[in-house]
């Protein structure tokens, strides 16, 4: 006989949650307009507090609101945040209903909740103060990782606690996705963030160069993929079908659609580091998966699209619906855009212009920002018990928030498509570029406008969502939903052993066939073929099996999906596989018996002091420092002595590693010595020291037009020298090849070379504006120490390498690193001339 019990529902948590994203994603949103401006008027990076108080307050620009360092704030702020925040509400609100049991623990989900915040609060303090670790989507500094994890745990703890007490026997798809989310964010976030601290404040990852390079990306592309893509599509999968009152189209098809997508996107990291020094192979199989992307992603799209059929009528009146329709449209597009710039030839025009941009917010802004918004307006009268306050204003925030995306999108389009074109067009015969990089700057500037018009109609909208939620909780109450359920007895679910389910045909087949598969990748000729036809074997005789006893497999998967912890085990083993194939071999490759024909020669102290001020300041959010393996990139940034394109030994000592990801100015690879010595530089680099002081001053004085913000507070402050031997030890841990040296000769080496440089500098004419009648001594002694001078020590060590000879085949052939099959294989002992 079954029993009953009268449940509430922790609908407070969900409130919590839903405040909050809208609260942080206006303060994200309008700090994003900020950052748009300033790529359109310099003087927005501060000057403008000198228009707006007549004078009253002297600023050349405020060092905390900088494009380098409220980038970073911007997008910390609306992934996290706002989509974090409202991917929380979503889930917490869908998960109690479709378990039919109240949350586990309300106070877990007060230290969630709690917890979330306050990390973010950090967030919004230490990255405009310049704390960052100098990774895109992975700026916090170490203790707020540490407390990202811990409040992960939490959350997952929670989630995982409700799962098992559940009163419902099977999984809806959308627990699938929500699982997929909780144990690969894991995964990505602890890996990416492992780092050695140098003080509080500061860390040097583990990973350093091209291993670092594609350790950040399988992080950053599947960051989008497990924390703006799936836990959104589990929100899809229960709020569209319920604002329609339709059921999912298709239950196969989202079967279809989760698996795919949670094995395959794990693999397409590498594409963002194409016709780079990464390992051609690693380019090829980012390339390959992410084209394979586009089956799965548009099978979740259609189906979502399909769940209103028969409701397209109400998109006339009901502003949620076309929320909703929109941002799986959006959805769509953004998937199909994805592969296509995977594509290496399409790649190489798109990568580091602001396509790319474009391409990243169609997907922030329509698809997770249009969810969002349907959601909210969905929510709210039901968490308020009332109605909705406006529909009109609701109808009001879709077309001006649309409006806004496709001006924003377009306009980052055209900049993109034409910069890169400009870059790479060549005068008549072909033998030098047309145009310098800041002639194409000053031609898409019009478009930075249309974007910056873009984004504040976007803003504008969700102001008006805003108003339209507060006005809803106004004129309702608070209130949780109590509903009597049935009570499901322990051996209802639950009940499937671990062994039982890899001992599964399905799960058998699946996992033999990847095992060879990734040997014919790694194994050497011939093997590689053997290992390949095994592969086709076991898929063959998979497809026999299931045609012959096809209603056993889905007889399994039914009670897979009523069983919790095995479904997660081989979520998290699809999702484990795909990052060990690359990640292992990139912790061989980055050694320096893999340098191509050129190791990096080690910075100085002071030299390293001025690194650590370049991420700072997040200068790799404008500058790359990588010249690609392409002509135009070569002919722009590597002809000089025949450097060419950047080689994987460049950067190998780099912790973090700065190939960047956006060129809004040119790329540094090469800016300073050319070649070295017994780590000597022996050339200085492409400009002098003063011309670097005065680029710092004022970036107009040196390149009229510039859209480069000032940097006056680098000549009044002294840089942080004490902290260096702590630093130079962490990175001796790390493998770079630091010389003997004791804490009072590392801090004698960076004032010995500071005090040279500021004496080359005063000697060329260089003076402070602010200060203009120091003498020469006490120019010298000011500048020596100061984060300027650094700076341009750091600046003029850029591209400063030792040639080695190239590797060789056994019967002394030169190799091409890019050709190698196995990168774990024994490399031939590489010796400096």
């Amino acid at each position: 006989m079954s029993t009953t019990t009268t449940i509430t529902y922790d609908d407070r948590s969900v409130r919590r949650f839903m405040i909050a994203s809208l609260c942080w994603g206006i303060i994200g949103m309008l700090v994003g307009v900020l950052a748009a401006t300033q790529l359109s008027w310099w003087q927005m990076n501060g000057k403008f507090l000198e228009t707006l108080t007549f004078g009253l307050f002297k600023a050349d620009g405020l060092s905390y609101i900088t494009f380098g360092r409220i980038r970073p704030l911007h997008t910390n702020a609306v992934i996290f945040a706002f989509v974090g925040n409202m991917a929380f509400a979503g889930i917490y609100y869908s998960t109690q209903r479709l378990c039919k049991v109240r949350t586990a623990s309300d106070w877990l989900s007060g230290i969630h909740f709690w917890g979330w915040q306050a990390i973010i609060l950090g967030a919004a303090l230490s990255l405009p103060a310049g704390l960052t670790r100098g990774k895109e989507y992975a700026e916090l500094i170490w203790p707020l990782n540490i407390a990202v994890v811990v409040i992960w745990v939490v959350f997952g703890v929670n989630f995982f606690w409700t799962l098992a007490r559940r009163n419902e026997r099977a999984l809806y798809v959308s627990i699938w996705f929500y699982i997929a989310t909780i144990v690969t964010i894991a995964m990505l976030y602890i890996v990416n963030h492992l780092s050695i601290p140098t003080s509080w404040v500061h860390s040097y990852p583990i990973f350093g160069g091209v291993q670092d390079g594609l350790v950040q990306w399988w992080y950053g592309h599947n960051a989008v993929a497990f924390f703006l893509t799936t836990p959104i599509l589990g929100i899809m999968y229960y709020f569209i079908p319920k604002a329609a009152d339709r059921p999912v189209y298709s239950y196969r098809l989202s079967i279809i659609h989760f698996w795919a997508l949670v094995f395959i996107y794990i693999w397409a990291g590498p594409h963002h580091l194409l016709n780079t020094a990464l390992p051609k192979w690693l380019q090829y199989l980012g390339m390959l998966f992410s084209l394979m992307l586009w089956a799965p992603s548009w099978a979740g799209m259609l189906n979502g699209l399909l769940t209103l059929r028969g409701a397209w009528d109400k998109l006339r009146t009901d502003p949620i619906l076309k929320f909703f329709a929109a941002a799986v449209t959006f959805y769509g597009m953004a998937t199909f855009e994805g592969p296509l710039l995977s594509i290496r030839a399409v790649n190489a025009l798109s990568h580091y212009t602001d396509w790319t941009i474009g391409h990243v917010h169609s997907a922030a802004l329509g698809w997770n920002g249009f969810m969002a918004a349907g959601m909210f307006y969905w929510l709210a009268p039901r968490l308020w018990n009332t109605k909705l306050w406006s529909k009109s204003l609701a109808n009001m925030h879709f077309w001006i928030g649309l409006v806004g995306i496709l001006l924003y999108v377009a306009a980052m389009w055209a900049a993109g498509i034409m910069q890169g074109l400009m870059l790479s067009e060549t005068n008549p015969g072909g033998a030098t570029l047309k145009y310098e990089f800041l002639e194409t700057l000053q031609q898409i500037k019009i478009f930075y406008i249309f974007r910056s018009f873009g984004g504040a109609l976007y803003l504008l909208g969700f102001l008006m969502c805003a108003v339209n939620i507060f006005m809803t909780a106004r004129s309702g109450k608070a209130s949780d939903v109590s509903v009597e359920v049935v009570v499901l007895n322990q051996d209802q679910k639950d009940n499937m052993r671990l062994g039982e389910t890899f001992k599964s045909d399905p799960v058998t087949h699946i996992i033999l066939a990847l095992a060879f598969m990734i040997l014919w990748i790694f194994l050497p000729a011939h093997a590689d073929k053997a290992a390949f036809a095994v592969a086709v074997i076991l898929v063959i005789r998979a497809v026999k099996l299931f045609k012959k006893n096809g209603t056993q497999w889905s007889d399994f998967f039914d009670r897979l999906i009523e069983n919790y912890l095995p479904f997660t085990v081989l979520i998290f083993l699809a999702a484990a596989i795909g990052g060990a194939v690359q990640i292992i071999p990139s912790l061989l490759v980055n050694k320096a018996v893999n340098v191509e024909d050129r190791m990096q020669v080690v910075y100085t102290p002071l030299e390293l002091c001025g690194r650590d001020l370049y991420v700072s300041e997040g200068c790799y959010n404008c500058h790359s420092q990588m010249i690609r393996t392409l002509v135009p990139d070569v002919m722009r940034y590597g002809p000089t002595e025949n450097q060419g394109y950047s080689r994987l030994g460049e950067s190998l000592f780099d912790h973090p590693y700065q190939w960047g990801s956006k060129r809004t100015g040119p790329d540094l690879a090469r800016e300073g010595g050319a070649i070295a010595k017994d780590s000597k530089v022996l050339r200085i680099g492409k400009r002098d020291n003063l011309w670097h002081f005065n680029h710092f001053m004022n970036p107009r004085q040196t390149s009229p037009g510039s859209n480069m913000p000032p940097y006056p507070w680098l000549f009044d402050t002294k840089a942080d020298l004490k902290e260096l031997p702590k630093k130079i030890a962490v990175q001796t841990q790390l493998g770079v090849p630091w010389p003997a040296m004791t804490g009072d000769a590392i801090e004698q080496s960076a004032r010995d070379q500071g005090m040279e440089l500021a004496e080359s500098l005063v000697k060329a004419g260089a003076y402070l504006p602010q200060k203009p009648n120091l003498s020469h001594d006490e120019l010298r002694n000011q500048l020596a120490d100061s984060k300027v001078v650094a700076m341009i020590a750091y600046i003029q060590k850029l591209g400063a390498y030792q040639e080695v000879e190239k590797p060789t085949s056994k019967e002394g052939r030169p190799l091409d690193p890019d050709s190698y099959r196995r990168l774990s294989s024994p490399s031939p002992k590489v010796e400096a001339k």
